[in-house]
C-alpha cells in the first residue's frame, strides 16, 4: 500500500487536531507527517502514529517534497501559501473560503461531486461547514424530487469559531455557576445562555458572509446555477455539531416515505426520525459521527411540493476535517495524488 507525505497547516488549531485524530482513525497511509503552524508554534511537538513530530513554521519551502497538504489556518494563509505549495508539486486541500468560488478550483463534497476532482489544478476547496452539513440532506432529496429552492436557519456551535470560542463558552458557564461576572472576548456578546444571529461579517445587503456561503457554495457543489435559497445563520451555546432547520421546495411531488428512504440510502446521512418516541437529531448525539442526522421530516405547509426537516452534523468533522480527509481518500482512489 502506498503511503504519503502529508502536511497539515494549522496543526495547533481545533480543526488541525481533528485531522490528526481522523488520519489515525481512518487508517490513512502516512509515511511522513509535516506539522506546520505559525512561527510562535515552531519547535513544539505533536504525537502521531506512535511517533513525535516537530512543528515547523509554514513557509513556501516547507512544502518541498510533500505529496499533499491540508490547510486549516484561515483564508489569508491559504492565499499566501497554497500557490507556493502547488509550485513545489504539493496538492492542497483547503479548508478556508479563499478558493471556494474560484471557477478553476473544484469545491468538493465527495458523496456528491467527487467527479470534479479530476479537474483540479493543484488546489481543491473544502466547503463551509454549514453548507456541507445541509447538503447531506438536501442532495439526496434533490435526486429524489428535484430541488427548486430552500430556506435555512442554522444553529451553529462555537467550534466553528475555533478553540478560543469553545474555551470562552466553558469559562462563561463556569462563571455563571459560580456567581462571578461573565466576560466575553471572542464574540461581541455573551454566548452562554444566549443566541447570536450573527455569524461572520455583515455585507451591505444585510446578509452575512456565512449566509451567502450557503447560497453560493450549494449552487456550485450540486451544479445548480439557478438554485434559490435564503439563510439566517445563528451562533448558539453548543460546543460542537451544527444544527440546521431547512424548508425546501421541489420540482416534483414529494412523499415523506420516499424522502426518508432517499436519505437513508445516501452514504453521508442517516435518518433519525421517530417523533412519537421523541427521536430526532441533536448535536450531542452527532458529535464525532461520520454521518449527519436528518429528522423531523414532514411536508411543508407553506407551499406545494415542499418538505421541512432538521439536520445535525459535527462541524469539526463533516464540516471541516473529515470532509478534507474524505477528499484525500477519494483522490487516492482516483490516483490523483502525486508521490515524491
Amino acid at each position: 500500500m502506498s503511503a504519503y507525505k502529508v502536511g497539515i497547516v494549522g496543526i495547533t488549531g481545533a480543526v488541525g487536531q481533528e485531522i490528526l485524530e481522523l488520519l489515525t482513525a481512518r487508517n490513512f497511509p502516512v509515511s511522513e507527517l509535516r506539522p506546520l503552524a505559525s512561527a510562535r508554534s515552531a519547535g513544539k511537538k505533536v504525537e502521531f502514529d506512535e511517533k513525535t513530530w516537530t512543528i515547523r513554521e509554514a513557509t513556501p519551502d516547507s512544502f518541498e517534497g510533500l505529496d499533499f497538504a491540508i490547510f486549516s489556518a484561515g483564508g489569508s494563509i491559504s492565499k499566501l501559501l497554497a500557490p507556493e505549495a502547488v509550485k513545489r508539486g504539493c496538492v492542497v486541500i483547503d479548508n478556508s473560503s479563499a478558493f471556494r468560488m474560484d471557477p478553476n478550483v473544484p469545491l468538493v463534497v465527495p458523496e456528491i461531486n467527487s467527479h470534479t476532482l479530476r479537474e483540479h489544478k493543484g488546489i481543491v476547496a473544502n466547503p463551509n461547514c454549514s453548507t456541507a452539513i445541509a447538503l447531506m440532506a438536501l442532495y439526496p432529496l434533490h435526486k429524489a424530487f428535484g430541488l427548486k429552492r430552500f430556506f435555512a436557519s442554522t444553529y451553529q456551535a462555537v467550534s466553528g469559531t475555533g478553540a478560543a470560542a469553545m474555551a470562552e463558552l466553558k469559562n462563561q458557564v463556569a462563571a455563571w455557576a459560580a456567581g462571578k461576572p461573565i466576560e466575553h472576548h471572542v464574540y461581541p456578546y455573551q454566548i452562554a445562555f444566549n443566541v447570536l444571529p450573527h455569524v461572520d461579517l455583515f455585507l451591505p445587503d444585510g446578509y452575512t458572509k456565512e449566509e451567502m456561503k450557503m447560497y453560493n457554495e450549494g449552487r456550485k457543489i450540486m451544479e445548480l446555477p439557478d438554485l434559490k435559497c435564503t439563510c439566517t445563520c445563528v451562533r448558539v451555546p453548543v460546543f460542537r455539531a451544527h444544527s440546521i432547520s431547512i424548508d425546501a421546495e421541489f420540482e416534483r411531488p414529494v412523499d415523506v416515505k420516499v424522502a426518508r428512504r432517499a436519505i437513508s440510502e445516501f452514504p453521508g446521512a442517516e435518518v433519525c426520525d421517530d417523533p412519537a418516541n421523541k427521536i430526532y437529531p441533536m448535536p450531542l448525539d452527532f458529535q464525532r459521527k461520520v454521518k449527519c442526522g436528518v429528522g423531523r421530516i414532514r411536508k411543508n405547509t407553506a407551499f406545494d411540493n415542499g418538505l421541512a426537516f432538521w439536520v445535525c452534523g459535527d462541524q469539526l468533522w463533516k464540516g471541516a476535517a473529515l470532509n478534507a480527509i474524505q477528499i484525500a481518500e477519494e483522490m487516492r482512489n482516483q490516483d490523483l495524488l502525486p508521490q515524491h
